[in-house]
């Protein structure tokens, strides 16, 4: 009888397995079933499969109703939407107490935690179902929750992105063929670049892990944090028609997300206001312009003109002054630049800090500073040298609208000289970059 009765609960399970399975496939390959047009639908057809999927449960629970494992189910069934359940936590709590050893019910009950906002709880269930077994996705949550931890001094939050960065390659190795490992992998490194002072070898390695998790995973090209972040970064790194590509994405992915469409307009208006004061050289009379130009002296030079400029090899070198429109693509060794600054320009996110140049009766270019303190940066009518100027040449077309001009990228205010100074140390500071608070 009692072998009966077991293989009976079994048989339960599996059916309550199969109905949980079936509703989380429903959600996460949704975009395979349904065109991009519906998914402003998702959220309620999701809803609608949850409470269709609850009742299917209730109709075969039986004689495993109260057992940890169904317990673990139906709750996880309830966690399918991405809003906090109490009902869920309350399940959840109930299948760790009656089988610790259930390492799912311990992830599930995490990211209810997470959910709910109780980022320390939702870090003690990844970690303690760690300590049970081994497996990819409390490494993964783990990853995730270590971004959030909040901590009073800045050098704690590193060490918690690097492990964060170092809990994902964990969860990479168990399974190089999950998706969403690769794309919580991005994100770890994504974090640690805005942590780091912008390292592009550190950018390279997250755009290297979206564009992994999307081979392997063809459900992460309808994930819209996927191309947020990446969208993100590829505006830190100034590739503007792949960083609107990427806004446009997630907003048409996830239309009650109103960030990505605030990002794209806000990039698009950034893109129309820079193009404009560049073409008019700041809207600028000729007689001011030519009076300031007149002003510009090698004195303005500073350091950049006598041989006290260290290069990025170390060694203290004499820079040869060139006119902006000289210079190359890319980073223009031995070479200085001096101009007048003609109109600033700042974005509501404050970063980068960008300025007009002039040096001639040539056009105008742009001037991007990252990594400075809000407090930092130029005047109309400053005179600005920049040793080694990077220039970048910029093309973008996005949604019938073009935009072509040059920038200079300049990684930290110290490189500069300011009206014949360096700036001081004071003037430096790093970007942060803030992510949706979900489960990725």
């Amino acid at each position: 009888m009692m072998a009966e009765e077991e293989e009976e609960a079994k048989h339960i399970l599996q059916k309550l397995q199969e109905l949980v399975d079936q509703l989380y496939s429903f959600r996460d390959s949704y975009f395979e079933t349904h065109s991009v047009e519906d998914a402003g639908r998702k959220q309620q057809d999701v809803r609608e499969e949850m409470e269709k999927t609850l009742q299917q449960m209730e109709e075969v629970l039986g004689s495993v109703q109260g057992k940890a494992q169904a317990l673990m189910l139906t709750g996880k069934a309830l966690n399918v939407t991405p809003d906090y359940s109490p009902k869920a936590e309350e399940l959840l709590s109930k299948a760790v107490k009656l089988e610790p050893e259930l390492v799912e019910a311990w992830n599930q009950l995490g990211e209810v935690y997470w959910k709910k906002g109780d980022v320390a709880a939702a870090h003690t269930c990844f970690s303690g179902a760690l300590t049970h077994c081994k497996n990819k996705v409390s490494l993964q949550n783990l990853s995730m929750v270590l971004r959030q931890l909040r901590t009073d001094t800045g050098d704690e939050h590193s060490n918690h992105v690097m492990d964060s960065v170092r809990q994902a390659k964990l969860a990479v190795q168990m399974d190089v063929l999950d998706g969403r490992s690769w794309y919580i992998l991005g994100n770890a490194y994504l974090s640690l670049y805005f942590n780091t002072g912008q390292n592009p070898k550190i950018s390279q390695q997250a755009l290297s892990a979206y564009a992994q998790a999307e081979k392997v995973d063809g459900k992460a090209s309808s994930n819209p944090d996927l191309h947020l972040n990446r969208a993100t970064l590829h505006k830190y790194e100034e590739s503007y028609g792949e960083a609107l590509e990427g806004f446009s994405r997630a907003a048409a992915l996830d239309p009650a997300w109103p960030e990505p469409q605030q990002r794209e307009q806000q990039l698009l208006e950034f893109l129309n206001r820079l193009t404009i004061l560049l073409e008019s050289k700041g809207k600028m009379k000729v007689k001011k312009l030519q009076s300031m130009l007149g002003n510009l002296r090698p004195a303005h030079l500073g350091p950049c003109g006598d041989g006290r400029y260290q290069s990025a090899s170390g060694q203290k070198v004499t820079l040869q002054l060139k006119p902006l429109s000289e210079l190359k693509p890319g980073v223009n060794s031995g070479a200085v630049v001096l101009g007048k600054v003609v109109f600033s320009l700042t974005t509501e996110e404050k970063v980068p800090f960008t300025f007009g140049l002039v040096d001639s009766d040539g056009p105008c270019y742009a001037v991007m500073v990252y990594n400075m303190v809000q407090s930092w940066g130029v005047l109309i009518g400053d005179s600005v040298a920049i040793p080694e100027p990077n220039l970048r040449l910029h093309q973008i077309q996005h949604k019938g609208k073009d935009y072509s001009f040059s920038s200079i990228r300049v990684e930290t205010p110290l490189l500069l000289v300011v009206n014949g100074k360096p700036q001081g140390s004071s003037s430096q500071a790093a970007a942060t970059v803030a992510s949706r608070p979900q489960c990725e």
